[in-house]
């Protein structure tokens, strides 16, 4: 295999990752689809399996592909975490641990198997080098950029990576599907976590924790001044911002504003009670630059579908920063993502430490 014009790239069954193989395919590549396995025995050794999956009926598009289980890596990495994080009363985002620790370095260890250094997937983002430094930019598509997922990723993936989705719209990647003849041109989108059935994460918690549900139901729910107002399932069961399900009647709109795990005790106010202006990030990667050494000025998302907010990022000991915001933010969540962007680049992020008690 000529590594140099060789690319393994991820296989999931939709249409996007379909495309961009076959956009590598007419581009002159040599390629070889890998479709990583997470959700299978695992205790089976990780080895490349040949797969029946046929991405396109149009004999110019057809490529070899192969299967990769790494069940029990994903069961390690990425499940593990996201019960971790609601037994400490944060909410997780399993998608960009998922892309980190089993996507890109399962792509990476079959690129290896086959003797090529080079790996695609069909996210929406593109990648540039300059200046030394790999860099990771928003896809052009604002309605379906995935960059926000992708900012755990170290330079030397983005470095051996390529994305040939980040020019196109989701429109485009139909209509060229369509004309490629991919199998999965029409097929629907899935935005749900896929080890959870049904998106029910409080059912797939007590399922899958036994003895969960009695050990946490019956804590106390309080208003802000520590006055016990009802009483709640378990407290991994909420989540910051919510509203409905609380149980308790109240003359105005509550919403969860905080979590205590160790109390078992969930805090409920007004929708300004939401509001913040700071927060603590820890778990930082930066790409394109070194870890900031003093304050800087930027701008910053707390979820995927968030406005950039502008923000000053001040270095603080233990490798966290704090993060001012110049408008206050709406239901900050520890445990989700912060991605910090200066125009289409993505400089960095972290995961939502805490919210510094004035």
């Amino acid at each position: 295999m000529n590594s140099s014009r060789s690319v393994v790239i991820g296989i999931s069954g939709g249409v996007d990752s379909a495309v961009a193989a076959c956009l590598l395919k007419k581009e002159g590549y040599q390629v070889t689809g890998l479709n990583i396995r997470v959700l299978d025995n695992p205790e089976e050794t990780p080895t490349l399996q040949p797969s029946p999956l046929i991405i396109s009926d149009h004999p110019d598009y057809r490529i070899p592909v192969f299967s990769l289980n790494l069940s029990a890596r994903f069961f390690d990495t990425v499940i593990r975490y996201f019960r971790n994080d609601y037994l400490a009363g944060k909410t997780p985002n399993p998608c960009m641990v998922c892309n980190k620790t089993v996507k890109w370095h399962g792509l990476l260890e079959g690129a290896s198997m086959l003797g090529t250094g080079m790996i695609a997937t069909g996210h929406y983002a593109r990648t540039s080098f300059s200046n030394g430094r790999y860099r990771l930019f928003k896809g052009m598509d604002a309605a379906k950029d995935q960059s926000y997922f992708l900012w755990m990723l170290p330079e030397e993936y983005l470095g051996k990576t390529l994305l040939p989705l980040g020019i196109l719209t989701k429109s485009e990647v139909r209509e060229l599907g369509r004309s490629m003849g991919v199998r999965s041109a029409e097929k629907k989108e899935s935005q749900e976590i896929c080890f959870v059935p049904h998106d029910d994460y409080c059912n797939y918690l007590t399922t899958s924790i036994p003895g969960l549900a009695e050990q946490v139901q019956g804590g106390e729910i309080v208003d802000r001044n520590g006055k016990v107002l009802g009483h709640h399932n378990g407290y991994p069961f909420y989540t910051i911002g919510q509203r409905r399900g609380l149980g308790i009647s109240a003359h105005k709109p509550l919403y969860v504003t905080g979590i205590d795990p160790e109390n078992n005790r969930i805090r409920v106010g007004s929708k300004s009670d939401l509001e913040c202006s700071c927060l603590m990030v820890s778990g930082l990667n930066w790409i394109g630059m070194d870890a900031p050494s003093s304050a800087f000025d930027t701008k910053a998302r707390i979820r995927y579908r968030d406005r950039e907010t502008p923000c000053t990022v001040e270095p603080r000991q233990n490798k966290k920063v704090m993060v001012t915001f110049r408008h206050p933010k709406q239901a900050v969540t520890p445990g989700q993502a912060i991605v910090f962007y200066q125009g289409d680049e993505v400089l960095g992020g972290g995961f939502i430490d805490h919210i510094p008690q004035h």
